[in-house]
């Protein structure tokens, strides 16, 4: 009781000053609000300069690196759906498929070289089994006893000599067959998961139609070698611009399937990406060229196999006495030669002058 008013009669007498000291603390700011209001001073501001603060992100900068992060996961070109696992799937299919393409041409040079390709003088789109009793190979033997290669190549070939081409070629029809199989089994297969996008899907099926298309290209090649030559002298060969169109038509295939699959496993970026752009620019100033020159060397590597060039001149690096044979343009029209005159595609495809002397070297010609 006697501490109240005490503590009354002090509060009257000063009531004066509490009225000042109220007034003046309500005209002014919270301490806290101007501590805020002072960058150089603040606490937050102080932490961001630190060297520590740096080393470590807001989250505000996290959130944004994230949604950009799904931004250009989500703009990325993706032509398999189903996640990485479905993506890595169909990216070993393809690779396996264009390592099986290269092994065909690799198989076809190794039929080539051994003059097999003329062994099987008939063709079924299905495939059939292969000679197994000995009538049935005297069968085949007579078949190709009847072909022009025989009679001015082959005259006397034993049975055995001719089982071993025999098994060459049937080897790489078969092993074409194979691809098919492998190609269209599991194409199927992602298919029906629901993998392949309509994009991915009708350049598979371009490819598919071109492999199968290459079997048809492959025996319209070999049947051109079944014909009896234009002049008593000349070999029986296949056409030169048929051997062309096999082996160009293998290539595209390989090329389709090997781009694919990178396409697969490494998804194209949004357009709107200037890195991706400018690289992609600059390989292909360099790509271009490169593919243009490796193109055509293949392609006139096969009118050298086609003609038989490679064994026009048995010199190198001179082409008999001279660097450049006075008959390179001997035909007409000017076409003709870089197809046709053996000079000329020899002249143009140097593996052929290499390859020429390697074959004489190598048989002491």
């Amino acid at each position: 009781m006697f501490q109240s008013k005490v503590l009354s009669s002090i509060l009257k007498r000063n009531k004066g000053a509490i009225n000042t000291v109220i007034s003046n603390f309500r005209g002014r700011t919270s301490p806290f609000k101007d501590l805020m209001e002072q960058p150089s001073t603040s606490f937050f501001n102080v932490f961001r300069s630190s060297p520590v603060c740096h080393h470590i992100p807001s989250m505000r900068n996290m959130s944004t690196a994230a949604s950009i992060g799904m931004e250009g996961k989500e703009g990325l070109k993706l032509l398999v759906t189903g996640g990485p696992r479905a993506q890595k799937m169909v990216g070993i299919w393809l690779f396996g498929s264009a390592m099986w393409v290269f092994s065909m041409v690799v198989l076809g040079g190794v039929t080539r070289l051994t003059r097999s390709g003329l062994s099987m003088t008939d063709w079924k789109f299905t495939g059939s089994l292969p000679p197994v009793s000995d009538e049935e190979w005297l069968n085949e033997f007579e078949k190709y006893k009847q072909s022009p290669e025989y009679k001015r190549v082959n005259k006397g070939m034993s049975v055995e000599d001719f089982k071993f081409i025999y098994w060459m070629e049937y080897a790489h029809r078969m092993w074409g067959r194979g691809l098919g199989i492998m190609f269209a089994l599991p194409f199927s297969y992602f298919l029906r998961k629901g993998y392949i996008t309509l994009r991915l899907g009708l350049r598979l099926s371009t490819l598919f139609a071109l492999g199968a298309g290459q079997g048809l290209i492959g025996w319209w090649m070999v049947k051109s070698g079944l014909e009896e030559p234009a002049s008593d002298y000349a070999q029986p060969r296949v056409s030169p611009y048929r051997l062309a169109a096999h082996l160009t038509s293998a290539f595209v295939i390989y090329s389709g399937l090997f781009w694919t699959a990178l396409s697969v496993v490494m998804p194209e970026p949004p357009a709107e990406s200037l890195a991706w752009v400018r690289g992609a620019a600059k390989v292909k100033r360099l790509a271009l060229p490169a593919s243009l020159i490796v193109g055509i060397t293949a392609v006139s590597g096969a009118f050298v196999a086609g003609n038989d060039a490679g064994h026009a001149y048995n010199t190198f690096p001179k082409m008999g006495d001279t660097w450049i044979p006075e008959d390179i343009f001997e035909m007409k029209p000017l076409i003709r030669n870089f197809f046709e005159n053996t000079s000329t595609v020899q002249l143009v495809d140097c593996g052929g002058s290499r390859e020429s002397w390697t074959y004489i070297q190598q048989y002491d010609l």
